[in-house]
């Protein structure tokens, strides 16, 4: 495929828990992607590919490189080789088995994935899925990707939102990994106004949507319905729409229940949802194979597959890449963007 040089990125692929599935949909999606111009790098496990790799009788070629420094001898594009930087490897694998040290290798592939953003030697980062349970017990303390790259950078409260490029659906969490029971005082406590003006923007530079149409569902059933099932919607929700009305395309709260139902969300660029469930239930009805998580609001491009590590499959070959073949092809539309957005500005 031919692009221009100003369009060609450099992805790099964490490789997540290595006793998961992130091994194969990497690999899997590399033959679809190694002709689209752009480069891939995988960071973490040479040893745990390569098994992958021999396991399923993949057409790749994987080539080790032990230090950052030699990525610059490597070539961008090489058809059937894909580049695997060494970070940490496992004593062993065992596809399916929870274990700490697969955890570290996660988390050590990520840590040195998103460095490598960082410095600029690659444009995005999409991360194979990890094990919150493993990394634990690695002695991590934070319960994920999100959370590890928020602190990595400096950045209080990234954004998590889910994106189908199929429908162009985009579902944004106001909460992320939370207790059902603190969600509303956290709602009470949050900066909503900053949080939505932040996500404004973050459509406009990474998706190009120049007038970002916003809608808000309610927190409690049926939007309280006038106060008889909660007070957050007249309190918090209502009050910055009416704040934020004259600087964003926003309308809610929605009553959530028949909201996706109705597809009303067609009628808007993106729905921010108060809790976790709220948002991600319908988002993986409607876009089970095909929907990509996003990190907004952070100074590097970070995409993932919208699922898990799926033990019970993992080393078998039947895992779907739709997902992480996907992630990565936003990861590439956003980076893209951005250097866009970088050019005009």
């Amino acid at each position: 495929m031919h692009i221009r040089d100003s369009e060609r990125c450099r992805i790099v692929w964490s490789i997540g828990d290595p006793h998961g599935i992130g091994p194969e949909i990497i690999l899997k999606s590399f033959l679809k992607l190694e002709q689209s111009g752009h480069s891939f790098l995988v960071c973490g496990s040479w040893s745990a590919m390569e098994y992958y790799r021999k396991k399923l009788d993949l057409p790749v070629i994987l080539l080790k490189v032990d230090d950052k420094s030699e990525l610059q001898s490597v070539g961008t594009v090489q058809s059937g080789i894909l580049t695997v930087l060494s970070v940490a490897e496992p004593e062993s694998i065992t596809p399916g088995l929870l274990s700490a040290d697969a955890g570290k290798v996660a988390m050590e592939s990520l840590r040195a994935a998103a460095e490598l953003c960082r410095k600029g030697l690659c444009d995005a980062l999409v991360t194979a899925p990890l094990n919150k349970e493993a990394i634990a017990l690695a002695g991590f303390m934070e319960s994920g990707h999100t959370g590890f790259l928020g602190s990595m950078f400096g950045v209080h409260s990234p954004c998590m939102m889910f994106f189908d490029p199929v429908k162009e659906l985009k579902v944004a969490l106001a909460t992320i990994h939370i207790p059902i029971k603190e969600v509303p005082e956290l709602i009470r406590e949050m900066d909503l106004d900053t949080f939505l003006l932040d996500l404004n923007q973050s459509l406009k530079t990474d998706f190009r949507i120049a007038s970002p149409r916003i809608a808000l569902l309610g927190l409690n059933p049926h939007a309280s319905d006038g106060g008889v099932m909660g007070h957050e919607e007249a309190e918090i929700i209502r009050p910055a729409v009416e704040r934020l009305s004259n600087r964003l395309r926003i309308e809610g709260p929605f009553p959530a229940d028949g909201f996706f139902g109705a597809k009303k969300y067609c009628n808007y660029d993106i729905v921010v949802a108060m809790y976790h469930d709220q948002g991600l239930l319908p988002f993986k009805v409607l876009a089970f194979d095909t929907g990509v998580n996003v990190t907004l609001g952070l100074p590097i491009v970070r995409t993932s597959p919208d699922h898990g590590t799926s033990f019970d499959i993992a080393g078998r070959g039947i895992s779907s890449e739709r997902s992480m073949y996907e992630a990565t092809r936003v990861a590439v539309r956003i980076a893209q963007n951005r250097k866009q957005t970088a050019i005009s500005s």
